[in-house]
């Protein structure tokens, strides 16, 4: 895929996978800081020694809304959409965590095209997004995710 491609470059890709995002870590930082910042202190995210005894990962894991705002950064690192004014992310339609993502774990985004509409002077794209932890079976996420691209004049 290039670089940038409009939004009307992708219609014809509807139902395809578009790109997959390379790797990142999602370290105990992250998890820490990301903890922080909720409130969310559960024991499971961040008491590594009570996580190594009780849990059943044998280890801290990922806050699910961590991994759902790590979406973001890695569908944009693996497409990026040209020809647009702005793009505002419209919501979710449908968001699901079925496996954990372990303290160290590399992850990564595949973005497959849902649905393509014209709505007004936006195109509207619904991506359905899995997250992949590498040596998983299971998705540590699935979300059909909707962006909405402000088009240029003659996008």
């Amino acid at each position: 895929m290039p670089a940038f491609i409009t939004p009307h470059d992708l219609k014809p890709l509807v139902g395809q996978e578009i790109a997959a995002s390379d790797w990142v870590a999602v370290t105990q930082d992250m998890i820490d800081a990301f903890a922080t910042v909720t409130g969310d202190q559960q024991w499971i995210h961040v008491d590594i020694e009570r996580a190594r005894r009780e849990s059943r990962y044998g280890t801290t894991i990922a806050h699910g809304f961590l991994t759902l705002a790590l979406v973001s950064r890695l569908h944009l690192q693996s497409v990026q959409i040209g020809g647009v004014k702005q793009t505002i992310n419209y919501g979710l339609n449908r968001l699901r965590f079925p496996a954990a993502v372990p303290a160290g774990s590399m992850i990564r985004t595949r973005s497959e095209l849902l649905k393509w509409d014209e709505v007004g002077d936006t195109v509207q794209l619904t991506w359905t997004i899995r997250v992949d932890v590498q040596g998983q079976d299971k998705p540590a996420l699935v979300a059909d995710w909707v962006l909405r691209h402000y088009l240029n004049e003659r996008a």
